[in-house]
């Protein structure tokens, strides 16, 4: 498979959500401009799809994509990788080493995991991105570069900040653009596309050794499932499903053995639960269809019938200040008002 090939497989963002239909115009709009970029998401929600995404877009496309983990060096090392050095420098430094900087001039240098690059390394990235050349390891002599900047993390850069972790100036300089893709659990619209898409994609080049490689019920336990792993963890699950032929069975230990206390229907999920089965089977003159009951929908109602009654509870204590009580629940506002569209909570007349 060629360099555009390989790449037009690892750009294509998946989903129906309001969120993934954002990250996509955003990518259009941000692509051309050249602009400085933080993409934020949880591990494994697929940062850097909008990174590769952003560079075949871009009018860089075909020049240097260099990738630099921040993460996986001590700083020493990152300091040498990103910015190169002169033979000599270091007990080792045998010959001369072009950086990660010097690498990537004239294209894209993608800084993943920023926000786990230390303050001083911090600074001289920052003297980088103001003035364009950057001084190797060992020399005295300043290198040129033009690369167009872009950063990924799974923290909160702005909480960085406040807490003295991370440089205001160099927050500044580098989020001139933010594109913030969002857990697959606050879009869980998208799960049910993101299993046609990868089941799809996968057995094109592996054999499928389950029946139809997914039965009605498992998908639709695995439909309902959270994805704490996001769609990193979705795309190991279904390979497995594929590969081994781990249907069901495989899907129901993986649900029992991660899914936290509050979603397998604990405290006040079970009275939630209890109605919801009452009802289900009160209906139809109580002769119920039973080729319509599942645990997993009843336990996804059970949690949606929480959250609604958790969440309405809060907005009420707080006079719908939405911001105050996104901050009691530990969600972001974002999240907030996400979920009171999702749920349809409504605030009382008097407050309306």
């Amino acid at each position: 498979m060629d360099e555009k090939a390989l790449l037009s497989e690892n750009t294509e963002l998946v989903g129906v959500s309001r969120n993934i239909r954002r990250v996509r115009e955003l990518i259009e709009q941000v692509a051309p401009t050249g602009f400085n970029v933080v993409v934020t998401g949880e591990t494994g929600t697929g940062k850097e799809l909008v990174v590769n995404s952003l560079y075949a877009k871009s009018p860089r496309w075909g020049k240097p994509f260099v990738k630099v983990n921040c993460a996986a060096l001590p700083d020493t090392l990152l300091e040498s990788e990103m910015f190169g050095y002169e033979r000599g420098a270091f007990t080792g430094a045998i010959q001369n080493r072009r950086g990660k900087f010097e690498q990537a001039s004239g294209g894209v240098l993608f800084l993943d995991e920023i926000g786990d690059m230390s303050l001083p390394l911090q600074a001289k990235l920052l003297h980088v991105l103001q003035g364009g050349d950057f001084t190797p390891l060992g020399s005295e002599k300043p290198v040129k570069t033009d690369v167009w900047v872009i950063a990924a993390t799974n923290r909160d850069l702005k909480r960085e900040v406040e807490r003295g972790r991370f440089r205001d100036d160099l927050y500044f300089r580098l989020s001139t653009m933010t594109i913030d893709i969002r857990p697959l659990r606050e879009r869980p619209e998208d799960i049910p596309v993101l299993i046609d898409y990868y089941i799809a994609r996968y057995t094109r080049t592996l054999p499928c050794n389950s029946s139809g490689c997914l039965s009605r019920e498992t998908f639709a336990k695995l439909a309902a499932y959270r994805w704490p792993g996001n769609v990193r963890e979705l795309q190991n699950v279904l390979q497995r499903i594929i590969v081994l032929g781990e249907g069901e069975e495989f899907v129901d230990g993986m649900l029992t053995r991660q899914l936290p206390p509050q979603e397998a229907g604990a405290g006040g999920g079970e009275a939630a639960a209890r109605d919801l089965i009452a009802e289900f089977f009160a209906g139809n003159g109580g002769r119920p269809d039973l080729s319509d009951l599942s645990l997993w929908k009843i336990r996804r109602k059970a949690i949606e019938h929480v959250d609604r009654e958790l969440i309405g509870h809060v907005l009420l204590k707080t006079g719908w200040n939405r911001s105050k009580a996104a901050r009691l629940l530990k969600i972001s506002y974002k999240t907030m008002l996400q979920k009171i569209e999702e749920l349809k909570i409504e605030p009382p007349p008097e407050l309306a």
